[in-house]
């Protein structure tokens, strides 16, 4: 390897490592202070460089691959509050166990503490938000610390790919030149001669990283299956997964789950991003309606599971997190990491192993179906809260969420926004046996880097792209439009549309007004029509179920992106949501 100048040398050596492991893809903020590394990573044929303005908007971008792929994609800013804006995507990826490179570049050491423009103290930015943190040393073309710089970047992969997985953040120092400038003796000419696996590295990463995955003993697997076969009733419970596509996911493989549901008999209910609402080719064996009818008018009267197997996140259902809470079951939390994830503190046994391996390896050791009685129950519950959906043919923001769950093509790739986007989503998106890869930040369950993250997601697949997003979110993360021209992504962005925060009708503070509406619904009466023309997309709105579906059919079949905004009400809204519940609970006492 030749080099004009150190800080070329030390970018070049990190930028290949990283593709010896795997690493296709970088997104970069311009500035000045990063020149090196973003130089390295624009000038190498193997990387696709995902250019961008606004740091945040990057990270979140980042973010979205790493969701969509389960593979980690460096984001790189400068110095200053550049890194302070890859905060929130930070947070996410910690959160929801998602793999992320953050690279911050940082003024030389002597100048930390000095007063000097643009510099702040980087070091541990982040805190205990990173899986790893590291603060490289200044660039040396010394062998050593070239092989040094290899493992760092051979372990910055490890550390954010493994169980769990999460973002890995490296702080580079760097002095001028910045520019591929050369400095005479920087780099000796015969660097590569004297030490070749220095300069050079190995075929392959400079460190291979090998995983075992943790499993059960048999004493261990026979104790849960004894569990299982000796249970009349038992529940399996999949909850928002991690990335999609990730070693030591926190859900099982669909095939996994499927075996481990059919040996047991069990009904399985599936949260919209755990990776089992679509997908299944059996659709009665997945519930998707239990947040309408794990209410105690139904559930008082039926017996409790003896048994349950709870795998992923926490579930975004509140009525199905409550049920959990109250009903006597032992309850097996699976969790590959060995995390506690269930904050109802009601799970009995925390089961550290391989969610799919764990699946496939109890099914084949159950030996007894649980009751038909029991999960016809289920059925009968999953047929009348679909039937009074159908019958209710209301226009409101649930029945624009289901709507768009029905249209979407196989395969496709959704992203949907939090606050009341994936609630009605979870209750109104009936299962399918559509290959969907269904993803959002439920993380830390923020409404910042929405559409940035989807977009992110929508470029690591050829799957069309659906987001689905409310428009306090849209609003907040309009920067990330910029990267459908800029990055080259298409989506179909269903824009919901209640002037203000719809999810605090959810709340007590309703009833108090003011300051309700002012303080906390915050209608913000703004159009957001010009973004067509801001971003250079086709921009319709709608007001009823029969235009949604016109629209989104058309921009499915047409490319380019297209913002179709649903305008609703929001406390009209919701008390349809609370008036479809009483029927389905009518129904069903």
């Amino acid at each position: 390897m030749t080099a004009p100048n150190r800080n070329v040398l030390w970018a070049e050596t990190v930028v290949d490592e990283l593709v010896a492991a795997g690493v296709d893809a970088a997104c970069l903020a311009p500035g000045s202070r990063s020149t090196p590394l973003t130089v390295a990573f624009a000038e190498h044929d193997d990387v696709t460089v995902f250019s961008h303005l606004d740091e945040r908007s990057a990270a979140f971008f980042a973010l979205g691959r790493g969701k969509r792929t389960g593979r980690p994609t460096p984001v790189v800013c400068t110095s200053g509050t550049a890194a302070a804006n890859f905060h929130p995507a930070v947070i996410e990826a910690n959160q929801a166990r998602v793999p992320l490179l953050v690279f911050t570049a940082d003024r030389p050491p002597e100048l930390r503490d000095s007063g000097a423009n643009q510099t702040v103290d980087q070091e541990k930015l982040y805190g205990d938000a990173v899986r790893w943190y590291a603060d490289i040393p200044e660039p040396e073309a010394e062998p050593r610390k070239l092989r040094s710089l290899r493992t760092t970047a051979a372990r910055a992969i490890a550390e954010s790919t493994g169980t769990p997985a999460g973002p890995v953040h490296l702080n580079f120092p760097f002095r001028k030149p910045l520019e591929p400038t050369e400095v005479p003796g920087d780099v000796l000419a015969d660097l590569a001669e004297r030490d070749p696996l220095a300069a050079e590295g190995r075929d392959g990463p400079f460190v291979a990283v090998t995983r075992g995955e943790p499993e059960l003993d048999e004493r261990d697997l026979a104790t849960v299956a004894d569990a299982l076969s000796a249970a009349d009733r038992g529940l399996l419970v999949a909850g928002p997964a991690d990335a999609a596509s990730a070693d030591g996911a926190a859900t099982p493989t669909r095939d996994a789950l499927a075996a481990l549901a059919d040996a047991t008999g069990f009904p399985v209910l599936a949260d919209p991003l755990s990776g089992h609402r679509f997908g299944h080719g059996d659709e009665r064996s997945v519930a998707g309606g239990y947040d309408a009818y794990l209410a105690p008018g139904v559930t008082d009267e039926w017996p409790d599971p003896e048994v349950v197997v709870r795998f992923g996140a926490s579930p975004t259902s509140k009525p199905l997190r409550r049920y959990l809470e109250r009903v006597d079951a032992r309850q097996f939390l699976v969790d590959p990491a060995g995390e506690w994830r269930e904050a109802t503190f009601t799970a009995s046994d925390l089961v550290v192993a391989d969610p799919t391996r764990f699946a496939r390896e109890v099914a084949a050791a159950v030996d007894s179906r649980g009751s038909d009685d029991w999960r016809e129950r289920f059925e009968r519950a999953e047929s009348s809260h679909w039937e009074v959906v159908a019958e209710s043919g209301a226009y409101f923001e649930g029945a624009v969420v289901g709507a768009v769950a029905d249209l979407l093509p196989d395969p496709a790739t959704l992203f949907v926004s939090n606050s009341m986007p994936v609630r009605d989503l979870d209750r109104f998106a009936r299962p399918r046996s559509a290959d969907v890869t269904a993803l959002g930040n439920r993380g830390a369950s923020g409404i910042d880097g929405i559409t940035s993250t989807a977009l992110g997601a929508g470029s690591a697949t050829d799957d069309p792209l659906v987001v689905v997003t409310g428009d306090l979110a849209y609003y907040h993360d309009m920067n990330g439009l910029l990267a459908l021209s800029r990055c080259g992504v298409d989506a179909t962005v269903i824009e919901v549309n209640n002037d203000g925060g719809g999810i605090f009708h959810m709340l007590p503070i309703e009833e108090f007004d003011p300051p309700f509406t002012d303080q906390f619904r915050t209608p913000h009466g703004l159009d957001f029509e010009p973004t067509g023309e801001l971003y250079d997309l086709d921009f319709s709105r709608v007001e009823s179920l029969s235009a949604l579906r016109e629209r989104v059919r058309a921009s499915l079949s047409t490319p380019g992106t297209h913002v179709v905004e649903a305008v609703t009400d929001a406390e009209s809204s919701h008390r349809t949501r609370e008036r479809l519940r009483e029927r389905t609970v009518e129904r069903l006492s």
